[in-house]
């Protein structure tokens, strides 16, 4: 009852956190025009909140096995609100940029720490549903902020900031007054060196008992960013939408979103398990990419990308799941650096997005669907070995953190 009840708490401020966020992604694309920028700049602007994502996300995950989870949570909601204030001050796109890296420097500490916590308060067979409550925490935060924060813009740009800068004050209150902490002294990590990620252990993290996992995580994001880093540019030049109308269609996105991973996900992944939903995800995922460049209106588009978020909204707590079991007492750890794998195809996949809408408007789309089907080739044939080789989950081999 205690773990639920915790469950419920974090849901609640990460709703809080993801509403901060949420409120400026309608905007942004305006936003950077109007300091002069295009496509390349916001695809530039979104990976270099990944690349401090990708460097860090292991730092902070290893953190939170030896400190706990509450206070390194708190770093990355004060880093949010402080991000969100200074966005919205910001006169020079310089700045932006900036400030944009602040943000992924702070803020890498909320994910890995979050889904650190999660793993803390499930065993494995509900894992699936804890990480399905993650996912609908953040859809849930994208539902209520995309919708305030095209509505807000109408009368200024820059105030949806300000606006998700109380709130991002709100969630570290919460986290104070009502977060308990999930790791006990006596559980924590002791000894040895802290630090952030490196090349020769994402190396050895690719060659690993979890490096198809780690691979995975890479790949979905970039693909997947393919669509996020660029829609809101997209809509507008293919359909003239502004801010409100951007806001609404990313509404209805957190909304499919919140839905299929808090009510479906964990039902889902305990009926078939974590692979069968790994790989239906990619395949309608793969064809959810083409469908959309076929939308024609604004309801079409509306059907067509609920149809796509519908079609990966279970891949993150699907492939979260299947790494946690592999963490053993370095949840945090082990975590954080599948965040950073994840980190590293937002860098990626956003500046390709970026350069690829300058060139054609259908290109973005046309690679996410192509790398999502190639992926689920792959797919097809890994995870199905892995899952004949032994029916229980430890078929994956998933070694403990120390072992060869």
């Amino acid at each position: 009852m205690n773990n639920r009840r915790n469950l419920v708490i974090l849901f609640f401020t990460l709703v809080v956190v993801m509403m901060g966020f949420g409120l400026i992604i309608p905007i942004m694309p305006f936003y950077i025009e109007s300091f002069g920028a295009s496509g390349v700049a916001l695809g530039a602007m979104m990976s270099i909140f990944s690349v401090a994502q990708f460097i860090l996300s292991p730092l902070w995950g290893s953190l939170s096995d030896r400190y706990g989870r509450k206070s390194i949570l708190l770093v990355g909601a004060v880093g949010n609100a402080l991000f969100l204030i200074l966005f919205g001050l910001a006169t020079q796109l310089w700045m932006l940029f900036a400030f944009r890296a602040l943000a992924g420097i702070l803020s890498a500490a909320t994910l890995p720490t979050a889904m650190a916590y999660i793993s803390d308060s499930t065993d494995e067979r509900s894992r699936g549903g804890g990480m399905g409550i993650f996912g609908a925490a953040m859809g849930t935060g994208m539902v209520l902020g995309p919708a305030l924060g095209g509505w807000l813009a109408s009368d200024s740009l820059s105030l949806p900031f300000f606006v998700g800068a109380g709130l991002s004050i709100l969630a570290v209150l919460a986290i104070v007054a009502f977060l308990p902490e999930s790791l006990p002294v006596a559980n924590r990590e002791v000894g040895g060196r802290v630090s952030g990620v490196s090349l020769s252990g994402l190396r050895e993290s690719l060659s690993g008992p979890i490096g198809y996992l780690n691979g995975l995580a890479f790949l979905v994001f970039f693909a997947l960013t393919n669509f996020e880093a660029i829609f809101g540019l997209y809509a507008q030049y293919r359909y003239a939408y502004g801010p409100a109308q951007v806001g609404l269609i990313l509404t209805v996105i957190g909304l499919v979103s919140a839905l299929v991973q808090g009510a479906i996900t964990g039902p889902v992944t305990r009926r078939f398990g974590e692979e069968v939903v790994i790989r239906a995800s990619l395949a309608a995922s793969a064809v959810g990419f083409i469908v959309m460049l076929f939308a024609w209106d604004f309801s079409s588009v509306l059907v067509t990308v609920g149809l796509f978020v519908f079609a990966n909204a279970m891949l993150r707590p699907a492939i979260s799941s299947l790494v946690s079991r592999s963490a053993g007492s370095q949840q945090g750890a082990v975590l954080g650096i599948n965040n950073s794998f994840g980190s590293l195809g937002r860098i990626v996949g956003p500046l390709w997005a970026g350069w690829m809408i300058d060139v054609n408007l259908s290109f973005p789309y046309i690679t996410g669907a192509l790398i999502m089907a190639a992926v689920f080739i792959f797919g097809q044939t890994r995870l199905r070995r892995e899952h004949n080789a032994d029916k229980a989950p430890a078929s994956f081999h998933l070694a403990r953190p120390g072992r060869d």
